[in-house]
C-alpha cells in the first residue's frame, strides 16, 4: 500500500474509533461527516477528503482532530445526508500540527451546521505522519489538491444530488490562505519561493525545518510554480492568515474576478510579515479585509487541553501553540471566527435566501 493510501486508511480509522464525549447527538443539530478520495494526476494517486455535511439522525458517533495537544469536535461518521440542497466549501489546511482535514474540524463542523457541505483534502506531505518539508514547500500543488477535491464531490453519488449547482466557494487557512488566493487567480512568483529562505527573516520555522531536513529551494524544480491553478467554477474565497502571502506575484492580483475576503489574526504591527495580507487586499478589485485583534496564528489551532503549553515546550515544538495575542480565551475566537466565517458564506454563496 502506498503512502496515501495508508494515510487515507489511517484517517478513515480515527473517524471510525474515537468517540464522542456523550456519544449523542440533538435532532435538527446534526452534522455528519465521511471520507471520500479524489483522484490527483499532480500526486500520482489519490487524495484522502474529508466531507462535513448537513445529517439526519444516524451513523456512528466520532470526534475529529483531538491529540495530546487539542480537544476535538463531534459529529457523526456517515450519518444519513439531510434532504435539500447546500453550497460547497471547498477547506484548505495549513501545514505542521494544523496540518490534516481533522485539524480544521472546529470550524468545518460549524459550517456543516449552517447549511454548507465541506470538503477538505489532506495536502501530501503538509502534517500527519508522513509530513516532509519537500513535499510541504511544494505550494503549487495544493490548489491542484482542492481542484481534485471539487472534481470528486461533484461526482460523488452520495453528495451529487445534495449540492446547489454551481455555488462554491474556497476557505483556506495559513497556507491554505496561500492556496485560496491562487485558486482565486493569484499565481506564485518562482524567484520570490526560491530566495524565500535564504534568510530566517520571513518563516524560521518553516526554513529551518526546511535546511533541516537537507532541502534547498533554489536547487529544488520550481519550474511548474508560477503557472495559473485558478478555478472558475469557485465563487467566493475567504482566506485567512494567508501565509506565504509574500510569494504571490504582485502583479496577479488585478486578475483576481471573484469577491475575495482576507482575514489577519493579530494587531497592527504584530502580524508576521509573512500573513500580513492587507496590501493584497488593496491589490484584489473585489477584496475586503479585516482583521482579529484579540487573535494571534496559533488560533487557527484547536482549543488548547490543560498542560498542552508545557507538553509542546517539553516535547521542544518551537511555537507558543496555545498563545492567542491578548489574552482572549481561544473558544471564545473561535466563535468569533466561526460567525466571520459563515456571514461570509452566507452572503457569498446563499444570495436572497
Amino acid at each position: 500500500m502506498n503512502p496515501l493510501m495508508r494515510m487515507a486508511a489511517m484517517i478513515c480509522l480515527a473517524v471510525s474509533a474515537v468517540l464522542t464525549v456523550d456519544g449523542t447527538a440533538l435532532a435538527g443539530d446534526v452534522v455528519g461527516v465521511r471520507q471520500i478520495t479524489a483522484s490527483s494526476k499532480a500526486r500520482g494517486g489519490d487524495l484522502a477528503v474529508t466531507v462535513w455535511y448537513p445529517a439526519d439522525k444516524g451513523g456512528t458517533p466520532v470526534t475529529l482532530g483531538e491529540s495530546a495537544f487539542f480537544l476535538g469536535t463531534p459529529a457523526m461518521a456517515d450519518a444519513p445526508i439531510s434532504a435539500g440542497r447546500y453550497p460547497l466549501v471547498l477547506l484548505s489546511h495549513g501545514a505542521g500540527l494544523g496540518g490534516t482535514p481533522q485539524a480544521m474540524s472546529w470550524i468545518a463542523t460549524p459550517l456543516a451546521k449552517a447549511g454548507f457541505i465541506v470538503a477538505a483534502p489532506m495536502h501530501p506531505g503538509n502534517g500527519g505522519a508522513y509530513r516532509s518539508a519537500e513535499e510541504t514547500i511544494k505550494l503549487w500543488l495544493r490548489p491542484g489538491d482542492i481542484t481534485a477535491t471539487l472534481d470528486a464531490v461533484e461526482s460523488d453519488a452520495a453528495f451529487k444530488r445534495g449540492l446547489e449547482a454551481g455555488r462554491v466557494g474556497v476557505l483556506g487557512l495559513s497556507m491554505g490562505g496561500n492556496t485560496a488566493l491562487v485558486l482565486a487567480g493569484a499565481r506564485i512568483d518562482p524567484a520570490l519561493l526560491a530566495g524565500y529562505c535564504d534568510t530566517d527573516g520571513l518563516n524560521a520555522s518553516l526554513c529551518g525545518w526546511l535546511r533541516q531536513s537537507g532541502v534547498d529551494l533554489h536547487t529544488i524544480d520550481i519550474s511548474y510554480a508560477g503557472r495559473d491553478y485558478g478555478d472558475k467554477r469557485i465563487w467566493f474565497a475567504m482566506a485567512i492568515d494567508p501565509a506565504p502571502v509574500d510569494v504571490l506575484r504582485a502583479d496577479s492580483f488585478a486578475n483576481v474576478d471573484i469577491p475575495v475576503e482576507i482575514v489577519n489574526l493579530g494587531q497592527p504591527g504584530h502580524i508576521p510579515r509573512t500573513a500580513l495580507a492587507s496590501g493584497v487586499a488593496k491589490a484584489i478589485p473585489e477584496a475586503t479585509y479585516s482583521t482579529i485583534a484579540d487573535a494571534s496564528h496559533y488560533s487557527m489551532f484547536g482549543v488548547c487541553k490543560p498542560g498542552a503549553a508545557e507538553l509542546a515546550e517539553a516535547e521542544e515544538i518551537g511555537d507558543p501553540i496555545c498563545s492567542d495575542g491578548t489574552g482572549q480565551s481561544r473558544l471564545k475566537i473561535h466563535e468569533k471566527m466561526i460567525r466571520m466565517v459563515t456571514d461570509a458564506f452566507d452572503r457569498a454563496l446563499k444570495p436572497g435566501r
